[in-house]
C-alpha cells in the first residue's frame, strides 16, 4: 500500500459511534476537511476552513479495532468527494468488512459513478441545497448541473440513497421547497425527501441569524413522501 496515502491527513475528526447517521447500521463518521460550497447555515466551519489532523493510517487502525462491533462508516465533511484518494480509502475500508455511506453535495458526479459501479459504497445522502434559480446564491457554487447529473444518475441506477435539504426560512421558503418537490417528482425519485430544520449555532459559515419563524409545512406539496427532522 502506498505510504504517502497512509500518511495523508485529510480528516478533521472521527465520531466513534452513531446510531442515527447510517440507516440500519451502527457506524462511525469520518469528517473530511474542505468544501466547495459556502452554505451560510453550515455549522462545520472548522471542517470547511480547517486542516486535516488525522491520517488515513490512524483512521484505518481505528476501524480495525471496531470490526464485529460496528457495521458501517460514514464519509462526511466538508465534502468528502474532494479528497483525491477517496476511492482508495473506500477499497481499504471494504477490506475491513464495513459498509460505506457518503454524505455529498453531488458535484463530483464522475467519482460517485465510479464508487457505485465498483461496489465501493452502499448508501448516499445527497444534499439538494436549493432550486436551480437559488442554487448559486445559497451555495456560492455554480455547479448545479453537476449536482443534477448526479441526482439523475442515482435515480436511474436504482441505488439506495436519500435526498435532503436543510431549511432556514430566511433562505428557503415554501415556494422554494415546492420547486424541489416538483423536480424530484418529475424525475421519478421514489425515496423519502428529508427536510432538516435549521438548528441555530453562533458559528456558521455565513454568520446566519436564528430563524424568526419556521416554514409552514402545511403549504408543501404531497407529490412525494416527506420526512421532517427537528421541526
Amino acid at each position: 500500500m502506498c505510504r504517502d496515502f497512509l500518511t495523508d491527513s485529510p480528516l478533521y475528526d472521527i465520531t466513534k459511534f452513531t446510531t442515527l447517521d447510517f440507516p440500519q447500521n451502527l457506524a462511525s463518521i469520518f469528517w473530511f476537511c474542505r468544501c466547495n460550497m459556502r452554505c451560510p447555515y453550515c455549522y462545520n466551519t472548522p471542517i470547511v476552513f480547517g486542516e486535516g489532523v488525522i491520517s488515513i493510517q490512524s483512521a484505518l487502525d481505528f476501524l480495525a479495532t471496531r470490526q464485529n462491533r460496528l457495521t458501517g462508516v460514514v464519509l462526511s465533511g466538508g465534502e468528502c468527494t474532494l479528497y483525491p484518494h477517496l476511492k482508495k480509502l473506500c477499497q481499504e475500508i471494504k477490506k475491513l468488512g464495513f459498509k460505506i455511506k457518503i454524505d455529498t453535495n453531488g458535484t463530483n458526479t464522475t467519482l460517485i459513478k465510479e464508487l457505485i459501479q465498483e461496489n465501493l459504497i452502499d448508501y448516499i445522502a445527497l444534499d439538494y441545497k436549493a432550486p436551480k434559480q437559488r442554487f448559486e446564491e445559497i451555495t456560492k457554487n455554480k455547479n448545479f448541473n453537476d449536482f443534477m447529473d448526479t441526482l439523475i444518475y442515482l435515480i436511474r441506477a436504482d441505488f439506495t440513497f436519500e435526498v435532503r435539504t436543510t431549511v432556514h426560512s430566511s433562505l428557503l421558503n415554501e415556494d422554494d421547497i415546492n420547486l424541489i418537490i416538483d423536480d424530484l417528482s418529475s424525475l421519478g425519485y421514489k425515496g423519502v425527501y428529508h427536510l432538516q430544520n435549521y438548528l441555530h449555532v453562533e458559528d456558521t459559515v455565513g454568520k446566519t441569524e436564528q430563524q424568526k419563524k419556521e416554514i409552514d409545512i402545511s403549504k408543501l406539496k404531497e407529490k412525494i413522501p416527506l420526512n421532517f427532522r427537528e421541526f
